[in-house]
């Protein structure tokens, strides 16, 4: 599992030195930003959401905990960072996954890096449950059922409804969404077949499966192709038009 994390402290060289060790000792943290003060961190953390913040204490203007006060969402881990030992209590009470004390130690930083993979695996399998009872309980609301789709750093849980169309690539599937999105995962479009034939998708080709939802015609020129909304064109595969002409005359 590879984490996202971000640096907020006001020393240039803390944050180097953090980062050069998070690079050496803990390969699954992968650093996306960093700042040099509380305002800026905030920004950072809108823009880039972190699932870990490595948030120093004491900076000047604004203290770390004045800038997670201000915060509305706190949809990722903390782990403070302190040169100040009186700190350590505070930052548990705040609900901190761990506080690493400057210097940092090189195993106090692995092993509070492992405690965020753990309950970040554990949150991950708490949204999968959450969307199979869901499933479970809305079985006539199709409207409303998410597909869980991994990616390369999470699980991302997705509206069918959103999915216009599905195309291979080896043996990766991207998924295109109505948002302009396009995720990439590493399994192969035959097993989403399965899954979402009951949702109004069709195959109509060895390398893409169709969201029928978003075909606006069935072109029989050049080929024959499926112009979608939104301008792209899909081949049909000769073998997959009568499976293709069966499925646009239903309503399901």
């Amino acid at each position: 599992m590879i984490v996202r994390a971000v640096i907020i402290d006001d020393e240039r060289k803390n944050v180097d030195n953090i980062s050069a060790l998070l690079s050496t000792y803990c390969p699954q943290v992968e650093v996306v930003g960093a700042a040099l003060d509380a305002p800026s961190g905030r920004q950072m953390i809108l823009q880039m959401q972190p699932q870990l913040v490595f948030l120093d204490i004491q900076m000047p203007g604004e203290s770390g905990f004045d800038m997670l006060r201000s915060l509305e969402r706190y949809n990722f881990e903390v782990i403070f960072v302190t040169a100040y030992d009186k700190y350590g209590i505070q930052a548990v009470k705040f609900a901190a996954v761990d506080y690493l004390l400057k210097p940092v130690n090189i195993a106090e930083l692995q092993l509070a890096v492992d405690k965020v993979i753990a309950r970040l695996q554990y949150k991950n399998q708490n949204l999968q449950l959450e969307n199979l009872i869901q499933l479970l309980q809305q079985q006539h609301h199709k409207e409303e059922h998410r597909i869980a789709l991994p990616v390369l750093k999470e699980t991302r849980f997705v509206y069918t409804r959103e999915i216009i169309r599905c195309e291979a690539s080896n043996n990766y599937s991207r998924f295109f969404l109505t948002d302009g999105e396009v995720l990439l995962v590493s399994r192969p479009i035959f097993e989403y077949e399965e899954i979402l034939k009951d949702y109004g998708f069709v195959r109509c080709h060895q390398s893409h499966l169709v969201n029928k939802k978003f075909i606006k015609s069935w072109v029989k020129d050049n080929g024959q192709f499926l112009l979608l909304l939104d301008g792209i064109q899909v081949p049909i595969s000769r073998n997959k038009k009568d499976l293709l002409a069966k499925v646009l005359r239903s309503n399901s």
